[in-house]
């Protein structure tokens, strides 16, 4: 039988998982900042632990911080578009709308675009409600510091955030549309799903052919799909799932998993297409993760 350590650990796992990932866009990172709070637990006199999900988020919180701090220094040198690590995700996690929501490939990107410390706060005050006193012992600021700098975060992520909620019928459709066009090449087929500034982002991370740079546009990411798809060596195969709470294609070529491409779809049409190839990044898509508030 476990002692109460470890499973009030194994209780908030899930939860701790999610505060991390959401911090680093990395599975592989944020499984390293779970092992390290768990080092950092094993070692707490629980007598005088008052709250025992706040004391391990805020363990999550401090390691995450210091991990996202490396990894900005190392995307500095990253080959090419740097693209979250994708995740195939239990049903649950798309029937909670704002979980899915904060953890989208769209979302991620735009966490991206927020220094360490804001991030940390945005993610823990608006996605997991963490009171700003709880938040200051994590960040090492002041509450009244803190509530500035979510007002700040908060702004800031509302002028680049995806457009909108869209249901799982109007994904699924546009997911249809979109699979049954790339599979026979139809530009046309393409061009009717694809939303007029579509941004197609690749990440090979220097190690699989990707574009470089963002694709803009429905003509240029309908004749670049519909033309290099055709191209590629062997048998094709495009598998629907669930990536990020979100819609998403798996590839494989001859059987083997080549890659992912998560879609964001608004108003019915396909606004962002995120092709991670990187097959470091991969390894957490041959099975479900589960993730929670």
């Amino acid at each position: 039988m476990p002692d109460v350590a470890t499973a009030s650990f194994v209780a908030h796992r899930n939860l701790l998982f999610t505060v991390a990932y959401e911090m680093l866009g990395s599975a592989a990172d944020a499984e390293d900042v779970l092992q390290e709070t768990w080092l950092r637990w094993a070692t707490v006199d629980l007598a005088e632990v008052r709250d025992r999900r706040a004391y391990l988020v805020r363990i999550t919180t401090r390691q995450a911080l210091t991990r996202l701090r490396t990894l900005g220094r190392r995307k500095e040198s990253y080959v090419g578009e740097w693209l979250p690590e994708p995740l195939l995700t239990t049903p649950d996690v798309a029937d909670d709308v704002e979980l899915a929501d904060s953890v989208s490939m769209a979302m991620l990107l735009v966490l991206e675009t927020l220094a360490p410390t804001e991030r940390a706060v945005f993610v823990l005050r608006d996605v997991f409600d963490v009171g700003y006193d709880e938040i200051a012992e994590a960040v090492d600021k002041s509450p009244a510091a803190v509530r500035q700098i979510a007002h700040r975060a908060r702004a800031h992520v509302a002028a680049r955030r995806p457009r909108g909620v869209v249901t799982q019928d109007e994904s699924r459709g546009a997911l249809d549309a979109f699979r049954r066009a790339v599979e026979t090449g139809d530009l046309q087929g393409l061009l009717d799903v694809l939303a007029p500034d579509v941004v197609l982002v690749g990440d090979g991370g220097g190690i699989k052919q990707a574009v470089l740079r963002p694709v803009v546009g429905a003509e240029k990411v309908g004749r670049l799909l519909a033309t290099g798809w055709a191209r590629v060596p062997g048998a094709l195969s495009l598998e629907p799932v669930q990536v990020n709470g979100y819609p998403a294609l798996v590839l494989r070529i001859d059987g083997e998993l080549d890659g992912v491409v998560a879609l964001r779809i608004d108003d019915g049409r396909v606004t962002g297409l995120y092709a991670v190839r990187n097959p470091e990044k991969l390894s957490h898509m041959d099975r479900a993760t589960t993730l929670s508030r």
